[in-house]
């Protein structure tokens, strides 16, 4: 028997439920793992309440990362073997696997070996983090040493994803974040350059930082009205990736000014890489190597228990943490 978390209602975090389950054997492609952490992420909150690029098919289970110890394997699956410590990468739709259990069943391919450097939580932290930021700024935008890069919602755990990444490609991070309370923490984090948006002036500072030219690369979570002032600081040919929705308002494009500086707006999520397999094994190479070199590191904002759960996605929707929430089972 495994204690899951599963919700019969989208709603609040208190649709949330345990429930006592037989976790079968894997079937072909799978392995069985012991939780022994798991990442949370704003995804699942949004999943619970329907307001996902995907609707829950109830009763729904949640979770997407998680460390632990592999307890079988099914038929088919090679390269891994029970006792393994290992990690899960968000690579599944959550109406087919669930992570927030203490047994739970994961595809295969969605399975890569623990870093050995790292804590069952803090190995939890780190995939949807780096990986998704990594498919924008590394594979797709290729960000060089000559680039600024704009980072709303910086002290995210993306976010700060983003932060280490941009340095590690000798790029310049700019940090935004709504005031000055989480100044020092970003500048402290490697952000170059920090902004409140509300208590500065975005496209002026923006402006004297980049000489007048604006950043090439925009790396946004939010959307809504202040993707107007992001597209005005937007370099000539500069890309604007959108990778969440965190406003509710509606999002504005400049038509004209878009046009004339021939932008780009490219919708971007952690499918592009970990759903290709070649990607995949690209990405976590690159995070395993930056890991190793001390250039890469999880950023963890708090540690909870499992039996926490509701309490966990109340934090998480209070919007004050930086860095990762996680959870030790």
């Amino acid at each position: 028997m495994s204690r899951i978390v599963r919700f019969a209602a989208t709603g609040g975090p208190e649709v949330l439920e345990f429930k006592e389950v037989v976790i079968p054997e894997p079937g072909p492609g799978e392995v069985r793992i012991r939780v022994k952490a798991i990442g949370i992420n704003r995804a699942e909150a949004m999943f619970r309440e329907d307001a996902y690029i995907e609707s829950p098919i109830l009763p729904a289970r949640l979770g997407y990362e998680a460390a632990g110890v592999i307890d079988s394997i099914g038929d088919g699956v090679t390269g891994f073997a029970v006792g393994d410590v290992v990690n899960t990468i968000p690579a599944f739709s959550m109406n087919n696997y669930g992570m927030y259990g203490e047994v739970v069943l994961a595809p295969i391919h969605a399975v890569v070996r623990h870093p050995p450097s790292l804590s069952h939580a803090e190995a939890a932290s780190i995939w949807m983090m780096f990986v998704t930021a990594y498919g924008a700024l590394i594979d797709d935008a290729g960000i060089t040493p000559r680039d600024f890069v704009l980072i709303p919602a910086a002290s995210s755990s993306v976010g700060l994803a983003a932060i280490q990444l941009t340095n590690l490609a000798g790029a310049t991070p700019v940090a935004l974040t709504r005031t000055s309370a989480k100044r020092q923490q970003l500048l402290d984090a490697g952000a170059k350059h920090v902004i409140a948006t509300q208590e500065e002036d975005l496209v002026a500072e923006v402006l004297r930082i980049t000489d007048g030219l604006g950043a090439r690369v925009v790396f946004d979570p939010v959307g809504g009205s202040t993707f107007l002032k992001l597209m005005e600081v937007l370099a000539i040919e500069g890309i604007i990736y959108l990778y969440g929705a965190l406003s509710h308002e509606v999002t504005p494009i400049p038509v004209l000014d878009f046009l004339a500086k021939r932008q780009t707006i490219k919708a971007h999520n952690i499918w592009t890489t970990s759903g290709n397999p070649v990607k995949q094994k690209a990405a976590v190479d690159y995070i395993l190597r930056g890991l190793a070199g001390g250039k890469l590191k999880p950023v963890i904002d708090r540690i909870f228990t499992f039996d926490e759960i509701v309490e966990v996605h109340r934090y998480l929707e209070a919007n004050g943490q930086f860095g990762k929430i996680v959870v030790t089972v």
